[in-house]
């Protein structure tokens, strides 16, 4: 089956993402896409950057772009798709772990279980990818697309980012599992992060900004994990709890 689109490029839109994509020379972008009443200063400099690295622009109604970009307010006319190396499908992720661990290599990802902030994401990412881990699950349904506000959250790292993409959490989870995983929730009450044993493949869940864990997804978790509290302090942001859990999981790998 071929793969989608979504799991191969990240869309940006927004004169300035655009050119910015277009002046970062590590960045592959495969094509540019205008609206055809973008005029202006800002789309001679993206036809310019465009011309001369070799990128195809292709041109559309207004309209057209808008579905695109998936943001009818802030495309202004532009967007391009930019290829994400690290991004893939997460049963083409585990096809690769099993060959070239014969099942057995160790693993450890995290995954976003409706988390809707734009920022939140983009932190994760960002820690996650800092923190060398094999992928972020980010379902296609349920938490936001890897957009500009994404991608500055991350401070760019999105584009480079081990993306695994499922349709939903509940999805990736069970493909996860079948796959060796151990699918462990991060909760206000569970067993100290800080302190349990941790399986080879490990796939630890971060719940929504209000609602933690969805029920759906908690049902497939092998169990539940917490970040000790002190202070008084309740819990933490989801990016913030991301962070800890990603280095946590670096720290355990480099025992």
């Amino acid at each position: 089956m071929a793969r989608s689109p979504k799991d191969t490029f990240i869309t940006v839109y927004g004169r300035k993402p655009v050119q910015e994509a277009l002046d970062d020379v590590e960045l592959r972008v495969d094509k540019v896409v205008l609206a055809d009443d973008a005029r202006g200063e800002p789309i001679r400099a993206i036809l310019a950057a465009a011309r001369d690295r070799g990128v195809p622009v292709q041109r559309a109604s207004a309209h057209r772009v808008k579905v695109l970009a998936g943001n009818g307010r802030h495309d202004q006319g532009v967007l391009a798709d930019v290829v994400a190396p690290r991004m893939q499908p997460v049963d083409e992720f585990l096809a690769a772990l099993n060959s070239a661990g014969s099942g057995t290599a160790a693993a450890a990802v995290l995954v976003l279980d409706r988390v809707t902030n734009p920022a939140n994401v983009g932190m994760v990412l960002r820690s996650a990818t800092a923190a060398g881990l094999d992928g972020v699950l980010l379902p296609r349904r349920g938490t936001p697309a890897i957009d500009p506000l994404v991608v500055k959250a991350s401070a760019g790292v999105a584009f480079r980012a081990p993306v695994l993409r499922a349709a939903t959490a509940e999805e990736g989870c069970a493909v996860l599992r079948d796959g060796g995983f151990t699918v462990l929730g991060l909760a206000a009450v569970g067993t100290s992060l800080l302190d349990a044993d941790l399986p080879r493949r490990v796939a630890l869940v971060l719940g929504n900004e209000t609602d933690g864990l969805s029920p759906a997804v908690r049902a497939l978790c092998d169990g539940l994990l917490a970040i000790p509290m002190e202070g008084g302090v309740e819990s933490l942001n989801v990016a913030s709890a991301g962070a800890v859990a990603a280095f946590e999981l670096r720290r355990r790998r480099r025992r």
